[in-house]
Protein backbone atom coordinates (compact mmCIF):
# COMPACT_ATOMS: atom_id res chain seq x y z
CA UNK A 1 0.00 0.00 0.00
CA UNK A 2 1.20 3.60 -0.60
CA UNK A 3 1.15 6.19 1.53
CA UNK A 4 -0.70 9.38 0.28
CA UNK A 5 0.94 12.70 -0.09
CA UNK A 6 0.05 14.75 3.01
CA UNK A 7 -1.00 18.10 1.99
CA UNK A 8 0.73 21.13 2.21
CA UNK A 9 0.67 24.74 3.37
CA UNK A 10 0.80 26.06 -0.19
CA UNK A 11 -2.12 24.24 -0.99
CA UNK A 12 -4.74 26.10 0.91
CA UNK A 13 -6.46 29.15 -0.30
CA UNK A 14 -7.23 31.25 2.76
CA UNK A 15 -5.64 30.71 6.45
CA UNK A 16 -7.03 31.33 9.60
CA UNK A 17 -5.51 32.27 12.96
CA UNK A 18 -7.19 29.46 15.64
CA UNK A 19 -6.13 29.95 19.16
CA UNK A 20 -6.54 26.23 20.91
CA UNK A 21 -8.27 26.58 24.45
CA UNK A 22 -7.90 24.65 27.82
CA UNK A 23 -10.87 22.89 27.37
CA UNK A 24 -9.58 21.40 23.94
CA UNK A 25 -7.02 19.32 25.53
CA UNK A 26 -7.99 15.79 26.92
CA UNK A 27 -6.99 13.79 29.61
CA UNK A 28 -3.86 12.54 27.19
CA UNK A 29 -2.49 16.53 27.14
CA UNK A 30 -3.71 17.12 23.56
CA UNK A 31 -6.13 18.26 21.55
CA UNK A 32 -8.86 15.55 21.44
CA UNK A 33 -9.86 13.99 17.92
CA UNK A 34 -13.32 16.02 18.21
CA UNK A 35 -11.99 18.99 18.88
CA UNK A 36 -10.69 19.30 15.21
CA UNK A 37 -14.22 19.04 13.60
CA UNK A 38 -14.57 22.75 15.55
CA UNK A 39 -11.62 23.91 14.27
CA UNK A 40 -13.51 22.74 10.59
CA UNK A 41 -16.48 24.34 11.34
CA UNK A 42 -15.08 27.97 12.21
CA UNK A 43 -12.95 28.33 9.28
CA UNK A 44 -15.58 27.17 6.90
CA UNK A 45 -18.56 29.19 8.80
CA UNK A 46 -16.09 32.50 8.72
CA UNK A 47 -16.31 32.15 4.78
CA UNK A 48 -20.21 31.79 4.69
CA UNK A 49 -20.92 34.94 7.09
CA UNK A 50 -18.39 36.96 5.51
CA UNK A 51 -20.21 35.91 2.11
CA UNK A 52 -23.16 37.05 3.81
CA UNK A 53 -24.89 34.19 5.04
CA UNK A 54 -26.19 34.44 8.48
CA UNK A 55 -26.81 31.33 10.62
CA UNK A 56 -29.88 32.74 12.26
CA UNK A 57 -31.77 34.62 9.65
CA UNK A 58 -30.83 33.31 6.03
CA UNK A 59 -33.61 31.67 4.24
CA UNK A 60 -30.69 28.76 3.08
CA UNK A 61 -28.65 26.69 5.40
CA UNK A 62 -25.52 24.63 4.52
CA UNK A 63 -26.25 20.87 6.19
CA UNK A 64 -23.13 18.74 6.80
CA UNK A 65 -23.55 15.63 4.84
CA UNK A 66 -20.18 14.24 5.27
CA UNK A 67 -16.80 14.95 7.31
CA UNK A 68 -13.58 13.05 7.39
CA UNK A 69 -10.36 13.43 9.41
CA UNK A 70 -7.01 12.36 9.86
CA UNK A 71 -4.55 12.58 12.33
CA UNK A 72 -1.16 12.94 11.41
CA UNK A 73 0.73 15.30 14.86
CA UNK A 74 -0.40 16.50 17.82
CA UNK A 75 -1.49 19.77 19.12
CA UNK A 76 -2.15 21.09 22.62
CA UNK A 77 -2.74 24.28 24.29
CA UNK A 78 -1.25 26.82 24.60
CA UNK A 79 -0.82 26.93 21.28
CA UNK A 80 -1.55 28.43 17.55
CA UNK A 81 -2.82 27.44 14.87
CA UNK A 82 -3.51 27.78 11.50
CA UNK A 83 -6.73 26.49 9.58
CA UNK A 84 -6.15 25.88 5.82
CA UNK A 85 -9.33 25.99 3.78
CA UNK A 86 -10.02 25.17 0.15
CA UNK A 87 -12.79 24.40 -1.89
CA UNK A 88 -12.20 20.94 -4.01
CA UNK A 89 -15.46 20.61 -5.29
CA UNK A 90 -18.24 23.52 -6.21
CA UNK A 91 -21.84 22.02 -7.21
CA UNK A 92 -24.84 23.50 -7.71
CA UNK A 93 -26.51 23.23 -4.38
CA UNK A 94 -23.38 21.67 -2.48
CA UNK A 95 -19.83 21.89 -1.66
CA UNK A 96 -16.76 20.12 -0.46
CA UNK A 97 -14.38 21.94 1.63
CA UNK A 98 -10.83 20.96 2.49
CA UNK A 99 -8.82 21.71 5.92
CA UNK A 100 -5.38 21.64 6.62
CA UNK A 101 -4.51 22.51 10.48
CA UNK A 102 -0.82 23.38 10.94
CA UNK A 103 1.33 24.94 13.80
CA UNK A 104 1.34 28.28 13.28
CA UNK A 105 3.63 29.93 11.12
CA UNK A 106 5.02 26.26 10.40
CA UNK A 107 4.59 23.93 7.81
CA UNK A 108 3.93 21.17 10.63
CA UNK A 109 0.28 19.43 9.25
CA UNK A 110 -1.45 18.65 12.64
CA UNK A 111 -4.21 17.36 11.14
CA UNK A 112 -6.50 17.60 7.98
CA UNK A 113 -9.79 16.25 6.20
CA UNK A 114 -13.04 17.52 4.48
CA UNK A 115 -16.44 19.16 4.96
CA UNK A 116 -19.23 18.56 2.52
CA UNK A 117 -21.99 21.12 2.65
CA UNK A 118 -25.50 20.40 0.78
CA UNK A 119 -27.54 23.91 1.05
CA UNK A 120 -31.07 23.95 1.74
CA UNK A 121 -34.06 26.23 2.33
CA UNK A 122 -34.56 26.49 5.77
CA UNK A 123 -38.12 26.01 5.66
CA UNK A 124 -38.35 23.27 3.29
CA UNK A 125 -35.14 21.60 4.06
CA UNK A 126 -34.93 20.74 -0.03
CA UNK A 127 -31.58 21.31 -2.04
CA UNK A 128 -31.54 25.06 -3.11
CA UNK A 129 -28.40 26.48 -5.53
CA UNK A 130 -26.31 28.48 -4.40
CA UNK A 131 -26.51 32.17 -4.86
CA UNK A 132 -24.22 34.50 -6.79
CA UNK A 133 -22.69 36.00 -4.17
CA UNK A 134 -21.75 32.88 -2.18
CA UNK A 135 -20.79 31.02 -5.07
CA UNK A 136 -18.52 33.66 -6.03
CA UNK A 137 -16.76 33.72 -2.36
CA UNK A 138 -16.49 29.84 -2.47
CA UNK A 139 -14.96 29.77 -6.02
CA UNK A 140 -12.22 32.27 -4.72
CA UNK A 141 -11.34 29.08 -2.73
CA UNK A 142 -10.64 26.48 -5.69
CA UNK A 143 -6.77 26.17 -5.95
Amino acid sequence: MRAEALPLRADYARFQRIQTRWADNDVYGHVNNVVYYAYFDTVINRVLTGAGLDPATSGLIGLCVESGCRYVAPASYPEELDAGLRVAKLGRTSVRYEVGIFRADADVLCAFGHFVHVFVERETRRPSPLPEGLRAALAELIP
